[in-house]
């Protein structure tokens, strides 16, 4: 193996680590504060349309995959709409939004804070959209719904949360799109002039690309648009275009219940992403 790909390899595997230490407290902290007061949030979320957009969109701008995943169910279920649906959809960054923090803390929370605003105007025009062409989206689930853990005992969290969701279903996963995403890079950087490659793609072609892969069922993409920017490489536009498309696998439980209003969900990100980007373009940002 040569020397230069030996010691991008090493440095990747050292920054991976330094960046998933960080990720992994985040999302233990987040996780814990998400369960303690879910269901509060339970019972203000469902009072109006507008209530359901704000809410919705403030719980996407929290960092990882179990606000998606909250909003999905409640969706499922007819607790909430398809404008609460997709402003949650708009403003969530998923897992990455970790990553983001950690990389890029100031420019993350502007972005979440434009994010969480957009979509409730998103929200808004998915639900006035939906009524004007009498779009129907799926009836509300009959099943019972999971039961809930009977109490947040530190026994309870450590086992079913740390261990079984943060542990066994997103640390493998996060390591490894992080770490090759930083390999990709790299060697891009060092053997292709990525910084070259880049620069000379027109804007536009560069937000119509962000817009296009948020389509893409899994938040490992966006990563590799944080670590660019991170880098220098891209623009805030395009990161940011990026951001507002993509919806990490915070849909994937409603594709196991309804492919249609899925697509029209990512129809309708991708399509509103991509008139954000337009705006920004002429604006000159």
């Amino acid at each position: 193996m040569p020397t230069g790909i030996s010691q991008i390899i090493f440095r990747s595997l050292l920054e991976t680590a330094k960046i998933v230490g960080m990720v992994i407290l985040l999302m233990i902290l987040i996780e814990f504060l998400e369960l303690r007061f879910k269901d509060k949030i339970r019972e203000k979320i469902t009072s109006s349309p507008l209530t359901q957009y704000v809410i919705a969109s403030l719980l996407g701008a929290i960092p990882g995959c179990m606000d998606a995943f909250f909003i999905v169910s409640l969706y499922i279920h007819g607790i909430v709409g398809f404008g609460a649906l997709t402003a949650e959809m708009l403003s969530t960054a998923g897992d990455e939004a970790y990553v983001m923090l950690a990389l890029i803390p100031r420019t993350a929370l502007v972005i979440f804070a434009l994010c969480a605003l957009l979509g409730v105007v998103g929200g808004f025009l998915a639900d006035g959209i939906v009524k004007r062409i009498n779009l129907r989206t799926c009836e509300s689930c009959e099943i019972k719904a999971l039961e809930e853990g009977s109490s947040l005992s530190l026994g309870y969290f450590l086992r079913e949360h740390l261990l079984e969701h943060i542990v066994r279903r997103h640390l493998v996963r996060l390591f490894l799109w992080i770490f090759l995403t930083l390999v990709v890079v790299s060697v891009l950087e060092q053997y292709l002039s990525l910084e070259t490659l880049i620069s000379s793609l027109p804007r536009w072609l560069l937000i119509v690309l962000a817009a296009v892969v948020g389509i893409v069922p899994e938040s490992g993409p966006h990563l590799l648009f944080v670590v660019m920017y991170s880098k220098g490489l891209i623009p805030f536009s395009v990161l940011f275009v990026n951001t507002l498309s993509q919806d990490g696998h915070g849909l994937l439980p409603l594709l196991s219940y309804s492919v249609k209003d899925t697509v029209y969900v990512q129809i309708f990100t991708t399509l509103f992403a991509l008139m954000v980007g337009v705006v920004i373009l002429f604006l000159g940002l």
